[in-house]
């Protein structure tokens, strides 16, 4: 555990500290001042993993920079360093009501001094003053994640057309964990964010409370897992997503993707919701391209900004 002091332009004593994990006390301030944040910004500025990494205690190569002034906080970053290829990932927030400070600015040198100038930074929702931290602190445009959208009334959703001897069944939790993270690494094995999930990564979503076995897709040919999707609810917004969409290397190219997408998004459309969204990485042109014909349109960009290294 570490601190770094200086004098905030208010006068009032600025402290980083980072740390391994945080006490609960701790975990509900930053959630809170996340809450704050996304209320204000209109979204999270810290994704399903990283509240996950948040909430779950030490992990291997993640860390938690607590930022505050005259003893309140006010930003929080966290710092990923799990993969073997690719720099340390961040997020970083700023309290609404205390932005304009050069908060922002400490987080990410305090990232950038942890990371050992060889860093990788989300900016989700790539707002205007996000842009501007990232090229205060020397960082450039790496890649653009979009988030697509498409209504689920007022569509015709056509009756999927599996491939020949394929099945589809519902997720059973305990029993499927092992294959459904066989084949999601393989999958995405380009792909570390989601090729590189662990059983504990499964167990931490399989316990939070949007987790429907029922709109978690799997689809078998001879008794193999071929392929998936796994829906989410976003039950607040009434909002369906394609949360993810995997089929195993050797069993793509057959029609199985749009088939598994067809059979979430009619799951979504059956519980009532109005709209289903995705993420798709822009420069994914096919993907991208497979997901206009069905109706989807780009929502919002998420953008990830890095060193040069």
């Amino acid at each position: 555990m570490t601190s770094d002091d200086d004098i905030a332009p208010t006068g009032r004593t600025r402290s980083i500290e980072t740390c391994a994990a945080l006490s609960p006390d701790r975990t509900g301030a930053v959630l809170a001042l996340l809450d704050e944040a996304a209320r204000v910004d209109g979204r999270q500025a810290v994704s399903e993993q990283g509240r996950l990494y948040l909430r779950g205690g030490e992990r291997q190569g993640v860390s938690h920079l607590l930022l505050t002034a005259g003893g309140e906080l006010v930003g929080y970053a966290q710092l990923e360093d799990t993969d073997p290829v690719e720099p340390p990932a961040a997020e970083l927030v700023v309290h609404p009501a205390h932005r304009g400070r050069g908060h922002g600015r400490a987080l990410g040198a305090a990232l950038l001094a942890a990371s050992g100038k060889r860093l990788r930074v989300w900016a989700h929702g790539g707002h205007s003053a996000a842009r501007h931290l990232a090229q205060v602190l020397g960082l450039t445009l790496f890649r653009e994640l979009r988030q697509m959208r498409r209504p689920l009334t007022g569509f015709v959703l056509p009756e999927p057309v599996l491939p020949e001897g394929v099945t589809v069944r519902a997720f059973v939790p305990g029993q499927d964990d092992a294959a459904w993270l066989a084949v999601n690494a393989a999958a995405f094995a380009h792909h570390p964010e989601q090729g590189s999930l662990t059983q504990r990564d499964l167990d931490d979503r399989k316990a939070e409370p949007w987790f429907d076995p029922a709109g978690f897709f799997l689809a078998f040919r001879g008794g193999e897992l071929i392929g998936f999707h796994w829906t989410k609810v976003h039950a607040a917004e009434r909002l369906g997503e394609v949360y993810v969409l995997g089929i195993r290397p050797d069993a793509q190219g057959g029609g199985l993707g749009k088939a598994l997408t067809t059979i979430g998004l009619r799951h979504l459309a059956d519980r009532g919701l109005p709209t289903a969204m995705l993420y798709v990485d822009a420069d994914n042109k096919a993907a991208v391209s497979v997901y206009e014909r069905m109706g989807f349109t780009t929502y919002e960009t998420d953008l990830m900004y890095r060193t040069e290294t």
